[in-house]
């Protein structure tokens, strides 16, 4: 039985604490590369409600979704709320457009009985996340949090220029990058 009663206030390292016991009380093990807010909070540099876990890599076996699905509405009859797709892989198409060493530069996330959760290098995760910031415009709280030195961003530039075909693309991207830069205090 989930003991925890999710809210905006659960953070996400509860939430995979107690997802990690049901999955091997089922007898399943997973391991993975996640990013976004979930990866960000289980390193220590946000600690704010996501209300999903964004799995890159490999893609979920059907068993574990299932697992997860039965996990959300196991929460959702405690009283919490927790969708369904909470456990997902919707940025798996980043592996096409990451560097290509992106999977020799893993680190360590979360290490429970059924799961193993690496992220994203430093630089790479910072790529991904200003990249959603330029695209989404709603994880500048998260680009400021992760501190980025001068030179990452500068570093993280053209890659984020190339992730979309718009011919306003790099333009947006480079004013965006700017005036983070200018709120972490120096500028580009």
């Amino acid at each position: 039985m989930v003991g925890i009663s999710y809210n905006d206030t659960v953070k996400i390292e509860n939430m995979v604490q107690e997802f990690d016991a049901f999955l091997h009380d089922k007898g399943l093990q997973f391991e993975a590369v996640v990013i976004g807010g979930a990866a960000l909070n289980l390193l220590g540099v946000i600690s704010r409600f996501t209300r999903d876990c964004d799995v890159l890599d490999p893609k979920i076996p059907d068993e574990v979704l299932k697992a997860a699905h039965e996990f959300a509405a196991k929460v959702r009859l405690d009283g919490g709320v927790l969708r369904d797709d909470w456990f997902n892989n919707g940025p798996s198409s980043l592996k096409r457009t990451l560097p290509k060493t992106w999977q020799t530069t893993l680190q360590p996330l979360y290490q429970g009985k059924a799961l193993k959760l690496h992220t994203l290098s430093r630089a790479d995760l910072l790529k991904t996340k200003l990249f959603a910031f330029c695209d989404r415009g709603t994880d500048r709280d998260d680009c400021i949090k992760l501190n980025p030195t001068r030179e990452e961003l500068i570093q993280a530039l053209p890659w984020v220029k190339d992730q979309d075909a718009n011919v306003d693309w790099p333009k947006h991207v480079e004013e965006t990058i700017s005036e983070l830069a200018e709120v972490l205090g120096y500028g580009l």
